[in-house]
Formats: C-alpha cells, sequence, structure tokens
C-alpha cells in the first residue's frame, strides 16, 4: 500500500462489525453500482442496511451539490478519524487542500479506469468512503492497491467497512484487475479480520515498521488475487 488508510490502518472504523462473511458473500454478488440489492419476492427494490446510498465516483459526481461537498465533507471525516488515533496513514489530521487534492486525483484515475472511488451516505451525510489505485509502474499495471477506507466514528457499527470494502473488491474484479493488495497497521486486528473474510490473505509483513512519535507497529501485507478464479 502507499501508506494509506489500509495500509496503515485498515479502516479506521468498526468494519469488522454488523455483517458476517457469508453476508458479505452474498452482498459482494448481489450489490450494484447504485447501492441498491435486487429486488425481493414483492418485486420492491431493496437498500442496504438503514438505507445507505452508496455510490460510485461517477454517480457522485452526477450530483452537482454531493460533488461539490464531498471534498469537505471527506476532509472532516478523516481528520476527526486521525485526530482520534485511527490508523489512515496520517500521524496528524491532513489539511483540507491536501485531502481535495487525493481525491481530485483518484476520481481523475477513476474516470480513465485506473482507480475505483465508493462514498456510502444516509440522509444526505457521508458517513464512509474508501478507494483503490492501479499501479504505476508499468510491470506492475495489471494490479491495484486498496489505499483507503474509512468511515465516520458515528456510524461504527452498522458493517459500513464491510459494504465499502466488499464493492470496491467487486469494481476490481469487474475492471480486470489481476492482483488487489492491502497493507495494514499490525494492531488493526478488526481491518485484518475483515479483509481475511474478504479473500486476503497476508503475504508478509515488516516488525516495528509503522512509526508514530516513539510508537511502533508491524505493517501487514495482504492480497487477494483474482486470476483463475469465476
Amino acid at each position: 500500500m502507499t501508506g494509506s488508510s489500509t495500509g496503515e490502518g485498515g479502516t479506521g472504523s468498526g468494519a469488522g462489525q454488523g455483517m458476517t462473511a457469508s453476508g458479505a458473500d452474498r452482498l459482494s454478488s448481489e450489490v450494484s453500482g447504485t447501492g441498491r440489492l435486487p429486488p425481493d419476492a414483492s418485486g420492491v427494490d431493496r437498500l442496504p442496511p438503514d438505507s445507505e446510498l452508496l455510490l460510485d465516483a461517477r454517480e457522485l459526481h452526477a450530483d452537482p451539490a454531493r460533488s461539490a461537498g464531498f471534498a469537505p465533507a471527506a476532509h472532516a471525516l478523516l481528520a476527526e478519524l486521525v485526530a482520534a488515533g485511527a490508523p489512515l496513514g496520517w500521524p496528524d489530521p491532513p489539511a483540507p487542500d491536501e485531502v481535495e487534492e487525493l481525491l481530485a486525483g483518484v476520481c481523475a484515475a477513476a474516470g480513465s479506469g485506473d482507480a475505483a472511488l465508493r462514498a456510502v451516505y444516509a440522509d444526505g451525510s457521508l458517513l464512509g468512503l474508501g478507494y483503490w489505485r492501479r499501479y504505476a509502474r508499468p510491470t506492475h499495471r495489471p494490479h491495484a492497491d486498496l489505499e483507503k477506507v474509512a468511515v465516520a466514528a458515528a456510524a461504527h457499527g452498522r458493517g459500513l467497512g464491510r459494504l465499502l470494502t466488499t464493492a470496491l473488491v467487486e469494481d476490481a474484479r469487474g475492471a480486470g484487475i489481476e492482483v488487489l493488495t492491502l497493507d495494514a497497521r499490525g494492531d488493526n486486528h478488526r481491518a485484518l479480520a475483515l479483509y481475511a473474510s474478504l479473500g486476503f490473505r497476508e503475504y508478509g509483513r515488516l516488525p516495528g515498521f509503522v512509526a508514530v512519535g516513539e510508537q511502533r507497529w508491524d505493517k501487514v501485507f495482504c492480497a487477494v488475487d483474482f486470476r483463475g478464479r469465476g
């Protein structure tokens, strides 16, 4: 990972709560780009739990008001998490312009098929976001890195980390990504359990590599290999 949320931190959220692994598999096969699930027996569209709206980059920017407010809302969410000690790759809360520049780059890459971004809203408020980006090195271009998944502290325990990560994994599969990697801080046990339940496998770790002040944690590397999977 590139110093991310999953990288040094997985989700910065209660990502592993709210849904079983079998539920994630079911959502993985059912969830659509609009965040809606297929109709139930009554023929009525279903929404994910608590009627959260799951959007991709295209859908996010199709709404001018939501698009204009996305970077400020994302900054507020990320800054609050980092200030509380969430392992999101920043030792201190990022500046608004840093977050704006980061997200602009992700959205531009998503437009060319080199990234995917997901955001989840409820009642007009941003509750979480995540993204992956394709590797820039020419020999690594078939692969991508899941860089950040973050859920607002007030929304922990609702399964939103799983919802976002599942959608991003399926976006990577659909984009033809061969291997999706991530890294996480070694003490982020909940996030690591979530990733394992979604098919990620640990392939290495660097002891005491992540530094925040005088504190040190392992950096754990994980990947899911889509090659040979249906």
